[in-house]
């Protein structure tokens, strides 16, 4: 099995906010792959001491050990769980009710197991894709806020309306039961050839700059690795900061990508 993974901050003077791990257990059989986004709080505050970095290390920690060693455990109750987890280690210094308490996007993956299948999480805006043996490649994809009017979400004030409400978009913050609008489903193992969980850092390729398809996605990294899609990514928006050109969101965001080939 091939497994490679790379993450690069959006700016080299702030903190990486993306996180990514892999597992595989000891018997050689099935693994589990954890890839968070974190979200960046507005400068103004957002009632926590530790800062997005602390949080998302303490949920993707969790993630991995109980999606890895507890396999009768779905992967939305291990998102619960570690979600409680995180949540109960600041919540006597954190304001866990703010808004804009630390919180990120999630994929998950598990393999192996006895039922021998791919199981998978997608939560807020992050992206899996899923290649079949034939070379048809399957977007999953929590499109929730990509459905929403781009004039509410121009403003801190009115997507945080938004965030973690009904009628809006779901993340990973203090509440567990967001695990439960979190997009799972599962894949025979022999259906799979490769995943790829990616950051919107990295999806850009695709969803912002349209260079290519989910399927050339696939390929490129098959190809060039994780590595060569963000430098790929960073390529871009260079060129784009040299024309001026405004793109949503972020010139330059964190990126995290995870690509396994079974």
């Amino acid at each position: 099995m091939r497994i490679e993974l790379a993450t690069a901050p959006g700016s080299p003077e702030r903190p990486n906010e993306d996180w990514a791990s892999v597992a595989l257990p000891a018997s050689g059989q099935g693994g589990t792959l954890v890839v968070l986004d974190g979200v960046t709080p507005p400068v103004s505050g957002f009632g926590c001491v530790h800062g997005v970095p602390w949080f998302t290390a303490r949920l993707g920690g969790a993630l991995i050990e109980l999606s890895g060693s507890l396999r009768d455990m779905t992967l939305a109750d291990a998102l619960s769980a570690a979600i409680r987890r995180t949540a109960d280690a600041h919540r006597d210094t954190c304001d866990l009710s703010h808004v804009r308490t630390p919180q990120a996007t999630v994929v998950m993956v598990r393999w192996g197991g006895p039922r021998d299948d791919v199981e998978h999480l997608v939560l807020s805006d992050s992206a899996l894709l899923l290649e079949s043996p034939d070379g048809q490649v399957r977007a999953v994809l929590d499109d929730r806020i990509d459905r929403l009017p781009r004039e509410q979400l121009r403003t801190h004030a009115t997507a945080d309306l938004l965030r973690n409400a009904e009628g809006g978009f779901f993340t990973a913050a203090a509440d567990p039961a967001v695990a439960a609008r979190a997009v799972t489903g599962r894949t025979p193992r022999s259906e799979v050839r490769a995943v790829a969980a990616l950051t919107d850092g990295a999806s850009r390729w695709v969803d912002m700059f349209a260079e290519g398809s989910w399927t050339e996605c696939v390929a490129l990294l098959r190809k060039e690795g994780p590595q060569g899609l963000i430098d790929r990514v960073r390529t871009i928006e260079a060129a784009a900061e040299e024309r001026t050109e405004v793109i949503r969101w972020k010139l330059h965001d964190d990126a995290a990508v995870v690509f396994a080939e079974f």
